[in-house]
């Protein structure tokens, strides 16, 4: 599955990138790096898992945001979002 199709926008963010993506589930992420995110000085990602747009913290994948993410382990989550019921 090509996670480019589920990418809505894409925002300056705190001096980095902000990355958002929505699935058909209801869920979706908002992957950041930008200074201040977990990662940044090593060039890694922030994922934050969404519900119908909003911040949610009561999924299996986690109850927290997920920092020091690399572009694989990104994609990966992105997935297991995606598939989210």
């Amino acid at each position: 599955m090509s996670m480019k199709q589920y990418l809505i926008e894409t925002n300056d963010h705190n001096g980095g990138v902000q990355k958002v993506y929505n699935f058909p589930n209801g869920y979706g992420a908002s992957v950041i790096r930008h200074l201040g995110s977990y990662g940044y000085k090593k060039g890694f990602w922030e994922l934050a898992v969404l519900r119908d747009g909003e911040l949610c913290y009561s999924t299996d994948i986690t109850d927290d945001v997920i920092g020091n993410l690399n572009d694989p382990e990104v994609d990966n989550l992105l997935g297991q979002i995606s598939r989210l019921k």
